[in-house]
């Protein structure tokens, strides 16, 4: 939910503008004894082992992608012959096939040879096949894994890498920002690896951290703003608050007949964001993802806005149950664009305190971090400005108030 000052001001900005751990360790060597953890798994050109989308459906595609620093990437390893696994599921060979060209994909952990994996030699083999893990056909982003016979080919070659960015501090952190003057300064002292200010274009908000676009509403789904938003971010979120007649205000069907352009971007996409209901069973997602998979459409991940009303100590337990509730309903990975502790129910809006800021953000942000299905979250808003200033992380002046130096130290060991 969000009041009508923020309303306008998104409007108004709208319209201006893993680890295969040790126990890969001995990849380059004969195998030896190794502990469970993660790490990026390394292959040919200096490019990752990636679960295509961020999926999590039994028969999703692992393939080759540059290195991003994203949970797709992060394998955990069990043993000398163990499973390889990211988001809880097992790197397997399709079908349990012994033959040449077959796919490797992401399936339920179920324990058979097919999923069992040995560090030899600089190689990974399936012990079920005794074939090895091959990027076949080149060093293409995006080029599909599979099992050939073992070999001399640089696409057989697998090194460990140390943990990737998104198991490290801050990297799933971000903030959602407009042009104040501290921008760019403020966004690299709060440690945020990424932002987003409800644009296609960070134009007005340029800053070294990642930037991730969006298309706003129906009035923005046009060739120059998709473009915009190809040129500036390889990944898309998509409308704000279409449930609310003070935001992008579309209806289901409306929202799906223009998806397919957004689709047509070809960049990683975020659902609708709402307003509140993910979880709501006939709500406005829960609707849309449904007519999504009637019209084979693409959703790579759920974009959560969440507000709570409740400052009390139980306020972070309050948000992750809703986003328990969001992931549970759809299995999809989780982006928190928008949250805060603000009554909306209120004229003028109720704010907390600082020091309840403080708290709820350590314990709000300790949880998002834990949990392996949350890829990223942002905080509303970076600017303590104007009608912001009770909720903001950084002043004018470019100093942190309370929250955003609780903010400033979360996700950091």
């Amino acid at each position: 939910m969000t009041s009508p000052d923020v309303s306008r001001r998104r409007l108004v900005r709208a319209i201006a503008t893993l680890t295969c751990s040790a126990a890969i360790a001995g990849l380059a060597a004969e195998p030896s004894a190794m502990a469970d953890s993660s790490a990026r798994i390394v292959g040919v050109a200096g490019k990752c082992v990636d679960v295509q989308w961020s999926g999590t459906a039994n028969g999703t595609t692992v393939q080759l992608w540059d290195c991003n620093g994203t949970h797709a990437q992060n394998w955990a390893g069990v043993g000398n012959r163990g499973t390889l696994r990211a988001f809880g599921k097992c790197l397997d060979v399709a079908g349990g096939s012994h033959r040449d060209g077959t796919r490797v994909q992401l399936w339920d952990c179920n324990g058979t040879a097919a999923q069992s994996w040995l560090p030899k030699n600089g190689r990974l083999v399936n012990t079920g096949s005794g074939k090895c893990l091959d990027a076949f056909g080149g060093a293409e982003t995006g080029t599909a894994l599979q099992i050939r016979s073992c070999s001399d080919a640089t696409t057989q070659a697998w090194a460990p890498r140390g943990a990737p960015a998104v198991a490290g501090p801050a990297a799933k952190k971000g903030v959602a920002t407009w042009a104040f003057p501290p921008g760019a300064d403020a966004i690299r002292d709060a440690g945020a690896s990424w932002y987003h200010d409800w644009s296609a274009s960070n134009s007005d908000v340029p800053a070294t951290a990642e930037f991730v676009p969006m298309i706003w509403g129906a009035a923005f789904v046009n060739d120059a703003d998709l473009a915009t938003a190809q040129q500036s971010g390889r990944t898309l979120l998509g409308f704000n608050e279409p449930d609310l007649p003070s935001q992008a205000n579309m209806s289901v069907d409306h929202a799906l007949d223009l998806w397919p352009r957004l689709q047509g971007t070809g960049m990683r996409l975020g659902s609708p964001a709402v307003a509140f209901g993910a979880d709501t069973p006939g709500g406005w997602l829960d609707q849309f993802l449904a007519g999504t998979r009637q019209r084979g459409l693409r959703v790579d991940f759920i974009t959560l806005h969440w507000y709570g009303s409740d400052f009390g100590d139980d306020a972070a337990n309050h948000l992750m149950q809703y986003v328990h509730a969001v992931h549970e309903r759809y299995r999809l990975p989780i982006w928190v664009t928008e949250f805060g502790l603000i009554d909306f129910s209120r004229d003028p809006h109720r704010y907390p305190t600082p020091q309840q800021l403080v708290t709820f953000i350590s314990k709000a942000t300790a949880a998002l971090q834990a949990t392996p299905y949350v890829e990223r979250y942002a905080w509303f808003a970076l600017p303590a400005n104007g009608k912001h200033a009770a909720h903001g992380l950084y002043r004018e002046n470019g100093t942190a108030t309370e929250a955003g130096a609780a903010y400033r130290s979360a996700g950091r060991s």
